[in-house]
């Protein structure tokens, strides 16, 4: 059967991907086509462009998706038209292919008002990656912006203007901001949040025409006779449905737009089908994603001969614009006959909530919330699922006194078919089998469910019901180290730092049972270093170590170890070069220059390291930590020292970052990048900690990288100058050190962090938990306390003493053999070792 699709949006790749998860799709020949240049991406987080992900971040298409047998997709393959009577589609190249069936999945259009002057160069609309990479490119001359449309989008697209440090106006028809989600003193409370983040916000604004300013490139004229000048303007007013093509060829439409459609997702036409925002279920249209993903998955059942339908959607959402959290929970307005609200307004947070109930005052109708929208997961699930309210329904949203807790239904009394995850039709059934099958962490819980993949708003609420049900089974989450330990790796450091200990022994007696083991004595030297920062090697220290630690490099595949002096930012002088290639010459060692912008050297036995060290701290250089749980490596490029695109010192800040961070010890390896300006060759979106220069100062980015799982880092704070970048860096990193697992990386803590990245925003930039000037002290006792271990590890004689091949024997092992390549040696295989020649180790 000939399946076409058109449009390759977030709901039409859905329904792909709902289809090709059953066996059945083997019997379609299935075209797909999409008039943007690249396949589906995630238009929810279309505004995080605009804080540094790449169009490939935002990409929802798995690697190797369409190299599916059968499966065709067209990009720039725009429609043209739609003939049903012969059951083809043409496009604008003239190109005509036959369908069986089809599915329109054409999505919406931005609507621009009919104002004079509105298709001026500078003039845009928020919809595509084109559109953010034409403001980008328009952001970079202009001092100023303007949004016209105070709704979701508006206010979306009001971030994207922040984020380029534009001086931001936003533009509203409407008396209040998010006229449909909220009401009058909730759009009052979220427009004093959003004036103060430095948004100018004009309501009852009917703007007539947009002419030549005279002290900025436009000048917008409004109905009551006053005028706002500005260098850029986006369209943001609304979205209409993309029924041109159904329109055209007949299909019957919904009273407002849109193609009209049953339960079943059909259109008039029964070989034809509608999905997502272009199409008009009992004549409403849906702009939010849950609801076109319902039909995607409507449709993809229905082709595969499953049951299902279509069966409407809850409006409800939760947001957060510009950091404010906002929520809209069905009927917000209290337009049902003999409801009755309760609201709270505390004007000195800026927090507005209210909740609308039934006239028995035993039901959830509605609810808006404005600055803290914790409530909204119980509050949603108790009105989509009925559940009888207390009988002081108000204390769901006041505030508890003396910090005690919120009152709440509690996820015990959602049902199992309540549905957590819209987005992805999760339900609480699903989340409670996960928790049984042994996914007890949230990342487990989105692997195996999908619930929190695509806007993730419904989280906290998975997270409640995880903890519920491991409760429940008696998994009474046990955070224990090992057996020796009664507590987790955070619990741990807690009881060193406080309790002032420095040796394992204290430890073990004060807070342990037992020896230890080879979970708890690294964990503990790791807590112990990063804490008072003691040469790891000194006596109390020693045994705790693992091999890498205990001998100061890393351990290789034959025995040998690497020797990596550090070269802070990549910086090496002619002489230093000059000093590490004669070591290596000397030594017989193997050199590489790494993706650190370092040179490793490999191949140095055991008794050979005090040597090579001894030499290379005389010509300068210090330990480079590529054996620790540690600092490793900053990355930089040349910046504005050399290049003639650098606007900032990226190879200067570098260097004083490196020497600042070098003698930290953490739960894992950190890696940093420094660039000197967007064009981004220190690959700094791509390390725990990376820095890109603008004009304005330094992005801070945190909690990337490459290895098995890459992910891209993410914007912390902008426009920072170098005193803010390092005070928010101390924070983070020892914020990281105090609370990560063992062996944990900044990304994996991140990605377990309850809150995620806003909760680490408040915690390192805003400093919500009042530890912000602690933790700065702690890493500055780490920097004042530093001492090159491997100077000291060469100058101790019992120290020195540890480097040898064998504890009760003179001699070298001659097991270490080498064979020749490329001018240098690596190790020789087995099979080798009985081949002539073979290269001793010298």
């Amino acid at each position: 059967m000939k399946l076409i699709v058109i449009g390759h949006g977030m709901v039409g790749h859905k329904f792909l991907e709902t289809l090709y998860a059953d066996v059945g799709a083997a019997a379609f020949e299935v075209t797909v086509l999409c008039e943007e240049p690249r396949p589906a991406y995630d238009r929810v987080h279309l505004s995080d462009f605009f804080a540094g992900r790449s169009a490939d971040d935002l990409s929802l298409v798995a690697p190797g998706f369409f190299e599916r047998p059968r499966l065709t997709l067209k990009l720039n393959a725009k429609v043209v038209a739609v003939d049903r009577l012969v059951k083809t589609v043409t496009l604008a190249g003239g190109e005509v292919l036959a369908y069986d069936k089809l599915v329109f999945a054409t999505g919406s259009s931005p609507f621009v008002p009919p104002v004079e002057g509105r298709e001026r160069a500078g003039c845009f609309v928020y919809r595509t990656i084109e559109d953010l990479e034409a403001m980008l490119a328009c952001g970079a001359r202009a001092r100023s912006g303007v949004v016209i449309g105070g709704g979701l989008l508006g206010l979306e697209c009001a971030k994207a203007l922040r984020d380029m440090r534009l001086d931001t106006h936003v533009v509203e028809f409407a008396p209040r901001l998010m006229a449909v989600q909220v009401d009058e003193l909730g759009g009052r409370m979220l427009r004093g949040r959003i004036e103060a983040l430095g948004v100018t916000v004009h309501t009852q604004k009917n703007t007539l025409r947009i002419v030549d300013g005279e002290t900025a490139a436009h000048r917008m004229e409004f109905a009551d006779g006053s005028f706002l000048e500005t260098d850029m303007i986006v369209f943001s007013a609304g979205i209409r449905p993309r029924d041109e093509l159904a329109r055209a060829c007949g299909l019957e439409l919904g009273p407002r737009g849109g193609i009209a459609i049953d339960d079943a997702c059909l259109t008039s036409d029964r070989h034809v089908y509608a999905i997502g925002e272009c199409a008009a279920w009992r004549g409403q249209t849906f702009g939010l994603v849950a609801p076109g993903y319902d039909m995607a998955r409507t449709v993809a059942r229905a082709l595969l001969g499953q049951p299902g339908s279509f069966a409407g959607a809850d409006m409800s959402t939760k947001l957060k614009l510009m950091g404010v959290d906002v929520a809209s929970i069905g009927d917000a307005h209290a337009n049902t006959p003999g409801s009755r609200s309760f609201q709270f307004s505390d004007e000195r947070k800026q927090v507005y909530k209210k909740i609308v109930v039934s006239d028995c005052g035993k039901r959830l109708l509605g609810a808006v919330l404005v600055g803290d929208a914790a409530e909204y997961g119980n509050l949603l699930q108790t009105m989509l699922n009925g559940l009888k309210l207390p009988s002081a329904p108000e204390f769901l949203i006041l505030p508890q006194g003396e910090g005690g807790p919120r009152a709440s239904i509690g996820v015990d009394a959602l049902p199992s078919t309540a549905q957590v995850c819209s987005c992805n039709a999760v339900s609480k059934g699903a989340i409670v089998d996960a928790v049984a099958g042994g996914a007890c962490d949230i990342a487990a819980l989105k692997n195996c469910t999908g619930a929190g993949t695509a806007c993730g708003g419904c989280l906290p609420l998975v997270n409640q019901i995880m903890k519920a049900e491991m409760a429940k089974a008696g998994l009474a989450v046990s955070n224990h180290l090992c057996e020796h330990f009664p507590y987790s790796r955070q619990e741990l450091h807690h009881l060193v730092r406080v309790g002032g200990i420095r040796t394992f022994a204290e430890l073990l007696n004060r807070h342990g049972k037992g020896l230890g083991c080879d979970i708890c004595k690294p964990v503990a030297a790791n807590i112990l270093a990063s804490t008072w920062n003691d040469f790891v090697l000194k006596p109390e220290h020693a045994s705790l170590q693992d091999s890498n630690d205990y001998f100061l490099g890393n351990i290789q595949k034959d025995g040998t170890y690497s020797v990596v002096p550090r070269m802070p930012g990549g910086e090496v002088t002619p002489d230093g070069l000059i000093a590490v290639g004669q070591v290596a010459k000397k030594y017989g060692l193997y050199t590489k220059i790494t993706g650190g912008a370092r040179v490793d050297m490999f191949g140095a036995r055991v008794d050979q390291l005090p040597f090579i060290w001894e030499e290379l701290i005389a010509a300068g250089f210090e330990s480079g930590h590529a054996y620790g749980k540690s600092l490793r490596t900053v990355k930089s490029c040349v910046g504005s020292t050399w290049c003639r695109y650098g606007v900032g010192d990226s190879i200067g800040f570098g260097i004083a970052l490196e020497n600042r961070y070098k003698g930290l010890r953490a739960p894992h390896k950190i890696k940093f990048g420094v660039s000197g300006c967007t064009r981004e060759c220190a690959e700094a979106q791509g390390k725990d900690v990376g820095l890109i220069a603008t004009d304005k100062g330094w992005n801070l980015y945190v909690c990337g990288n490459g290895g098995m799982k890459p992910r891209h880092a993410e914007l912390l704070a902008s426009n920072l100058d170098e005193a803010t970048v390092v005070k928010l860096v101390d924070r983070f990193l020892m914020f990281y050190v105090r609370t990560a697992d063992r062996l944990q990386r900044t990304n994996t803590w991140r990605e377990s962090l309850e809150g995620g990245l806003d909760y680490l925003k408040q915690v390192v930039v805003e400093d919500s938990l009042g530890i912000g000037a602690e933790l700065e002290a702690d890493m500055q006792r780490v920097v004042d306390s530093y001492a090159d271990e491997w100077k000291n590890a060469v100058e101790d004689p019992a120290v020195r003493a540890r480097f040898r091949s064998f504890v009760n024997a003179e001699g070298v092992d001659d097991n270490v053999v080498f064979m020749p390549e490329r001018g240098q040696v690596r190790p020789a295989t087995p099979e080798e070792r009985r081949v002539i020649p073979i290269i001793r180790s010298a």
